[in-house]
């Protein structure tokens, strides 16, 4: 029983780093194709340099909060770790690095339509913003 346990908690919290064209399809069918003007290709540049596509990826910035999963959502805006936090998605930050990318596509979606909308991700700004990012879903059939 306790093997049980032990093997369904790690599923249930299993992060994985994914393959770009099925990432990419997986944004497409979560309607992140032109949510607020934002290409495909733009989210699929943005997460590639947030987090080389890896939905366990954690970092610790130099200001003491922390940026989660494939998007790295930050948690002294977006979610919580226990530490002060606005949490505007209202979410755990530990349920952003699962393989089960809703909720992080949901809080994606609710980051860009802050005022800063998707120049709130650093590396977007320095890796995508007017610059030609179709080689990120070239080949993807979409």
């Amino acid at each position: 029983m306790r093997t049980l346990v032990v093997c369904f908690l790690v599923a249930a919290t299993s992060a994985e780093a994914l393959e770009r064209c099925a990432w990419a399809r997986t944004l497409r069918d979560a309607g992140m194709d032109g949510y607020r003007g934002i290409s495909l290709a733009n989210w699929v540049c943005l997460t590639q340099w947030e987090s080389h596509f890896n939905t366990g990826a954690i970092n610790h910035n130099r200001d003491g909060s922390t940026d989660y999963g494939i998007f790295q959502i930050n948690s002294r805006w977006w979610c919580t770790d226990g530490s002060r936090s606005a949490n505007g998605c209202n979410i755990r930050c530990s349920e952003l690095l699962t393989d089960n990318v809703g909720l992080a596509i949901n809080c994606a979606k609710r980051i860009v339509r802050d005022p800063q909308g998707i120049k709130a991700w650093v590396a977007w700004k320095d890796h995508c913003q007017n610059r030609d990012v179709s080689s990120y879903i070239a080949g993807c059939g979409l």
